[in-house]
């Protein structure tokens, strides 16, 4: 990996289904990242919802809440100089329109984690795709909740066709050419 002249301080807020490979690809890149040298925090929405926000559901207000309270740490971690990465589905373009508005238009950097829902289910890390299938959890996103794929993304990557290193290997060439 080549090392970065400078970069600027951004977040990197990679949205897709549930098993995309959003968590794969992101802590992929917090280890490049590591290795540049470069100050980086990985957010991982599954994390989140274990402790800053385990009093939330998954209705949408309560999705709308998740993804506000990551954008809001992610902006402290963006104020500090950090490279932040958020993986989060956050399913709705609103929504993720809304985060885009807290940061200034080059700190924020929309990645989509795009692979087929087919791909996703047959990938399924945690069983959730099996249990939204089954009817034991609702408003699962893909199954019973919409996803709404970003419009225009500043990075889109298909992770059915390439590898998660090589998706975080064409972020990192992105943030290069845009530094």
């Amino acid at each position: 990996m080549q090392k970065f002249n400078f970069f600027i301080p951004r977040v990197l807020w990679l949205t897709g289904l549930s098993g995309a490979g959003k968590s794969t690809t992101a802590n992929i890149l917090k280890t490049e990242f590591d290795q540049m040298g470069i100050m980086n925090y990985l957010l991982d929405g599954d994390i989140l919802r274990q402790g800053l926000c385990n009093d939330l559901g998954f209705s949408e207000a309560d999705r709308y809440e998740n993804c506000r309270r990551m954008a809001e740490v992610a902006k402290l971690f963006v104020n500090e100089g950090y490279m932040v990465i958020c993986a989060s589905i956050s399913p709705y373009r609103n929504m993720r329109q809304m985060i885009r508005k807290r940061f200034s238009d080059s700190q924020f950097i929309e990645v989509f984690i795009d692979a087929p829902l087919s791909v996703c289910e047959a990938r399924d890390p945690k069983g959730l795709y099996k249990k939204a299938r089954a009817g034991s959890i609702t408003l699962f996103t893909g199954i019973d909740s919409e996803y709404e794929a970003p419009a225009n993304p500043e990075i889109h990557l298909r992770t059915d066709l390439e590898t998660p290193e090589m998706c975080a290997q064409k972020i990192i060439e992105f943030l290069q050419s845009v530094s």
